[in-house]
């Protein structure tokens, strides 16, 4: 949802926003270095929970079916979604959540932070509102705050996805300028979800903004031995094949990008030689 970049060699789009099943690990306090915008008691998220009446069931549905929606990129259908499960029940506070995501998506910043602060409302410890909260927070460039609400995030006990908020941590200190910070977060993101190809990918970035492009190049070759290559994957290795003079490296990615990626953003400033 956001594009964030100082250098065309390290380009990032989007906030970690996906489901998981529900841990009932004991309660915890947040490592994520920051104070929690809230100290529980917590709860399983509210959208786990399961309807009180019908009201709150249709709610519930077309809430679910906004969120595919806006999964698609379809913003204008999950905001007709978004209405009618407001109409069925206008204290559900998923879907009040799901209007916050999709102001944010519009832009529509005033309506978006009224939307997640009435979801908020109802689940001040809901580890999704939370982490999408504090995404937005992190677009406003409050990074304080956005740092308190994920770290609200990872700290709820019956949240499984510890490495979500942290990811999305590490985006936001690199667009405060914080890329030690960041690298810090991705590795313990990476850590708590070994299987996390954006936890990887991101942790080989921040190495790189740092400018430890040895780093970056190990770690992007990893990346490439256990997930498939993706034109942002591809170009990161160029730029850092191209710092350290691994000709070798720098002509495979080459040849991907203009193979495989032709049509991707990387894929044109590859063309136009735009590095830097």
């Amino acid at each position: 949802m956001i594009r964030m970049m100082t250098s065309l060699c390290w380009i990032v789009s989007g906030f970690i926003l996906a489901g998981c099943a529900a841990s009932t690990t004991p309660p915890q306090a947040s490592s994520l270095d920051v104070a929690p915008s809230y100290r529980g008691p917590y709860s399983r998220p509210l959208s786990d929970v399961p309807p009180a009446n019908d009201a709150e069931s249709k709610a519930r549905v077309h809430t679910e079916l906004g969120m595919e929606y806006l999964g698609l990129g379809r913003t204008r259908v999950a905001l007709d979604e978004a209405r009618v499960a407001l109409d069925a029940d206008s204290g559900y506070a998923p879907a009040h959540h799901l209007m916050g995501l999709i102001y944010m998506e519009l832009e529509q910043d005033g309506q978006a932070d009224g939307a997640f602060r009435r979801a908020l409302g109802s689940g001040p410890g809901d580890p999704d509102f939370n982490n999408s909260y504090g995404w937005f927070l992190c677009r406003q460039r409050r990074f304080a705050e956005a740092m308190s609400h994920f770290a609200t995030a990872e700290a709820n006990p019956y949240y499984c996805c510890k490495a979500r908020p942290r990811i999305n941590a590490g985006l936001c200190l690199l667009e405060s300028n914080d890329p030690a910070g960041a690298e810090v977060q991705f590795a313990k993101a990476l850590e708590a979800d070994p299987a996390s190809s954006e936890a990887l990918y991101q942790l080989a970035r921040a190495g790189y903004r740092r400018g430890n492009y040895r780093r970056a190049h190990e770690l992007l070759g990893q990346y490439h031995q256990r997930f498939d290559p993706s034109a942002r994957s591809v170009w990161l290795g160029l730029c850092a094949a191209r710092r350290l003079g691994e000709h070798h490296a720098e002509a495979s990615y080459t040849e991907q990008l203009r193979g495989r990626f032709a049509g991707s953003f990387e894929g044109a400033l590859l063309m136009q030689g735009k590095y830097e």
